[in-house]
């Protein structure tokens, strides 16, 4: 095997169990959220808005969520029929909606973020602080990378600022 094979094959594995670590880690959120009606995507939603304060347009969901517009509306779409979230049109431009949380969105938000931190805090728990910051500033550089490739030009100045 070739130095480059080698780097190849560690690459490629270090890949592949990235992403299997975030489909665990997925399904994990989509277990301690199901216990209140939730998905992970929608813990997802309540979090963003929960940041941003208030009444947020999906467009800003979108961006919190680094997710496209139409798949943010969707979701939400999904949270409206739970009750979860309402939509409010502008008073001034009617154009303009606006995603709320709804009571019902609020009072499972509060216990599903307990839940969540303890999940999170547990399947961190192996790694010391120093391998936590160790293991984020790795985690960054590659999305960071990955920002990079797909927004040619964008300011990462900017992007680790909205980390």
């Amino acid at each position: 095997m070739t130095p480059n094979a080698k780097t190849d094959n560690l690459v490629l594995r270090l890949w592949f169990i990235t992403h299997r670590t975030r489909d665990v880690l997925r399904s994990c959120e989509d277990k301690v959220f199901g216990e209140y009606g939730l998905t992970a995507e929608q813990y997802a939603v309540l979090a963003v808005m929960k940041v941003l304060g208030g009444s947020v347009r999906v467009s800003d969901l979108a961006r919190g969520l680094e997710r496209t517009p139409n798949s943010v509306s969707m979701i939400v779409d999904r949270m409206v029929k739970a009750g979860l979230v309402r939509r409010v049109r502008d008073r001034g431009d009617r154009r303009v909606v606006y995603v709320v949380v709804t009571d019902k969105g609020d009072n499972v938000f509060r216990p599903a973020t307990r839940a969540g931190l303890e999940l999170i805090q547990g399947i961190m728990s192996p790694l010391s602080d120093q391998d936590k910051r160790t293991f984020l500033s790795l985690h960054q550089a590659i999305k960071y990378k990955a920002f990079e490739y797909l927004n040619a030009g964008a300011d990462m100045e900017e992007m680790g600022r909205n980390d």
